[in-house]
């Protein structure tokens, strides 16, 4: 039996395959990992800022957020190679950076509604123990807001792992810019890109169900 037919082709998503796991998600997860700590550690401090500081601090850093957060991802990866190559050797730090900037405009409303969302009573019992104003950060307002904002950012952090075929703009070997490498060099594009996406799915789809599976204990 032919193990071949004219759209698929078994040796050639067998000899892929490899490549895909060991190079292309590798550099993925790195990414997405790095990305997502990137964003959860800027995206709380930003939150805290916005709420704390002065309006004539503020205001522009809202500005400057939205913008972030308004400007297409492909855009900024392009705009930050451009700019930041000639100072930085490692095209997958900068897009590690952007990808972690990025998202962290996002997970900063995360946090914010998470701040928002604790009960006003905590803070009144914390003014009313005289407790330092960061402490009462560090020990009341913040530990609620991350347990209350769990799941939303772990939605985020499989987002930003779906993105980062985005890095393909700046000659990343993330799992597509592998497959598709692959495809140019045997003109067989059908196997590599599908894997690909299977190779997604199989990464994203379990962890959704624990963050659905997390965000229904926390409810």
């Amino acid at each position: 039996m032919n193990p071949s037919t004219s759209w698929w082709d078994w040796s050639h998503a067998a000899a892929v395959l490899p490549s895909l796991l060991l190079e292309g998600l590798k550099i993925t997860l790195i990414a997405t990992v790095l990305g997502t700590l990137i964003a959860l550690v800027l995206g709380l401090a930003v939150a805290i800022i916005r709420r704390t500081a002065p309006t004539a601090i503020a205001t522009p850093f809202t500005w400057v957020v939205e913008f972030i957060r308004m400007t297409p991802l492909v855009v900024q990866l392009v705009f930050a190679n451009l700019v930041l190559s000639q100072y930085i050797d490692s095209t997958l730090a900068i897009g590690i950076w952007v990808l972690g900037i990025h998202y962290t405009t996002y997970m900063a409303e995360v946090y914010r509604a998470g701040i928002d969302s604790v009960p006003a009573g905590q803070w009144e019992a914390a003014t009313a123990l005289s407790l330092p104003r960061l402490r009462t950060w560090r020990a009341i307002v913040v530990p609620q807001a991350i347990r209350n904002t769990l799941p939303a950012l772990g939605n985020y952090a499989i987002s930003m792992f779906k993105e980062t075929p985005f890095f393909v703009v700046i000659y990343i070997p993330e799992l597509v810019r592998v497959a598709q490498n692959y495809g140019s060099t045997y003109f067989r594009y059908t196997e590599a890109i599908t894997l690909a996406g299977l190779i997604f799915l199989a990464a994203s789809y379990p962890t959704s169900l624990l963050i659905r599976k997390l965000e229904k204990k926390l409810a």
